[in-house]
């Protein structure tokens, strides 16, 4: 069991995603890890799938590198002004993650950047166009 653990911490974060899909799929083996990555890729299938490790290896890097805080707040800040700031909020309400955290988030989306719905929002202009 040690050198399993041991191999699968070797792998990072890509490692606990198959360990957590293959003991979800019930398939055990070789033919349990390459079903497991095919269905890791979806409609790429296994090559899919290997792409969906490589990637969570570079997003765990970034995670650890700038902390969960970080990322959420810039990815929330970024979304707000975009997007319906009640569907954020409930959104940042509804996800499993600290309170703390949630507050924070929260805190974010009602700071006075512009956004969506913000209230001096003019609703659609009337353009003209004159051709020479």
């Amino acid at each position: 069991m040690d050198e399993v653990v041991k191999k699968v911490a070797a792998l990072g974060l890509p490692g606990v995603i198959l360990v957590i899909a293959m003991a979800t799929s019930g398939a055990m083996g070789s033919t349990g890890l390459v079903s497991t990555i095919t269905g890791l890729g979806g409609p790429l299938g296994l090559v899919g799938g290997l792409a969906f490790l490589g990637l969570m290896t570079g997003v765990g890097d970034v995670i650890s590198g700038y902390g969960i805080d970080a990322i959420l707040t810039a990815v929330y800040e970024e979304r707000k002004k975009k997007e319906n700031l009640s569907s954020l909020r409930k959104e940042v309400k509804e996800l499993p993650i600290s309170e703390n955290l949630r507050s924070t988030l929260l805190n974010v989306l009602d700071s006075g950047s512009k956004s969506v719905d913000s209230e001096d929002r003019n609703g659609p202009k009337t353009v003209e166009i004159i051709e020479d």
